[in-house]
């Protein structure tokens, strides 16, 4: 452990084999997996659980309560981080409220640079990657292997599908589909995100059916339940297209539309 002189510690802290900088503030309840390192004035605080290898970079604050005003600061309320996520300087993720389970989840290997946030309620998976000063309202669900492109912004309750890219300054007021790439204010939907899924290790026959539903979901005249149906009916072998589909069937904020071709 390496804990610099200058940094505040408050008793009740679990900390792990962790690196603190000058000026790092850990609150009472915060608990630091080995591995973590906490930058020069980065603020821990609140019922925040950090896993093994975390960075947590300079001026970066996790743990606030959360930004909503019928939040009871009586009650409950978490931050659950796992496994060597990067948290740049300047980043924010809070802890949950009270209209949900009270706690905000983030998963591993997540990648925020600075001036990122994650609000409160949140449910962030896996090797996603939040670019500068992309932020997330309240009660939002970020995919797996997820890119956010800078600046840009999701709505509250909204979705953000596995391997989907929301492109810089977007600001998605619906759900992106997995597999998708969306752009625009309000966001819109232009084909899928053939990079991501190479890169995930999506093989070429399963890239050229997505890419045939897609054309029936999005593309086509036909009314959107009647495309689902041809598309389960015919496609659905391919589990990538079964995953778009039941996205599509479980939404409830509605799905963005697609774009005008260009």
């Amino acid at each position: 452990m390496s804990v610099h002189p200058a940094a505040i510690v408050e008793d009740g802290a679990q900390l792990g084999d962790v690196r603190l900088d000058p000026y790092a503030v850990i609150g009472p309840e915060v608990v630091l997996a080995d591995g973590v390192v906490v930058g020069a004035h980065a603020v821990i605080q609140g019922k925040t659980t950090i896993g093994a290898h975390t960075q947590v970079g300079p001026h970066a604050v996790l743990g606030c309560p959360p930004q909503d005003r019928k939040h009871d600061p009586l009650t409950v309320s978490r931050l659950v981080i796992g496994e060597r996520n990067v948290f740049r300087e300047f980043s924010s993720a809070h802890c949950g409220s009270t209209r949900k389970d009270g706690t905000t989840h983030i998963g591993h290997d997540n990648y925020f640079m600075a001036n990122s946030h994650v609000a409160h309620d949140c449910v962030v998976g896996s090797n996603t990657m939040f670019a500068n000063s992309a932020a997330v309202a309240g009660h939002v669900e970020i995919g797996d292997g997820a890119v956010l492109g800078g600046l840009c912004a999701v709505h509250q309750f909204s979705r953000v599908g596995r391997l989907a890219m929301v492109g810089g300054g977007a600001m998605a007021a619906q759900d992106v589909p997995p597999f998708s790439i969306a752009q625009g204010d309000r966001a819109r939907l232009f084909g899928l995100n053939i990079i991501g899924l190479r890169r995930a290790g999506v093989d070429d026959g399963a890239i050229a059916t997505l890419k045939e539903a897609w054309r029936m979901l999005f593309v086509s005249d036909l009314p959107r339940r009647t495309a689902q149906s041809r598309v389960r009916e015919s496609m659905s072998e391919v589990p990538e297209v079964r995953e778009l589909l039941d996205f599509l069937q479980s939404s409830s904020r509605g799905v963005a539309r697609a774009g005008l071709p260009s």
